[in-house]
């Protein structure tokens, strides 16, 4: 069966391996490629998502705080009003 392969056959042969090999080393540098980016990203990703949740966290504290103060608020001004009247009422 090998010897009713003629040259010219096989060189043809031989030139597709050729062009399939190469296909698929460059198929394997861009794989490697992706899979490189892909881990870069997931890094970043991490320290973004890392500073997001202690943002997060500040952000809560002064919703907190302002929750706090919007209770409080009209006492705080309730009792500055008094204060005011107070101190002119002494005056006059």
């Amino acid at each position: 069966m090998a010897a009713d392969i003629t040259r010219g056959e096989f060189k043809h042969l031989e030139t597709r391996v050729d062009i399939l090999e190469r296909e698929v080393d460059g198929e394997k540098m861009v794989t490697r490629h992706i899979l490189e980016q892909a881990r870069r990203n997931s890094d970043d990703l991490a320290a973004i998502k890392s500073r997001l949740d202690r943002v997060e966290g500040k952000v809560d504290g002064i919703d907190q705080r302002l929750g706090a103060l919007e209770r409080d608020l009209p006492q705080i001004v309730a009792t500055s009003l008094r204060e005011v009247l107070d101190e002119r009422d002494r005056k006059r």
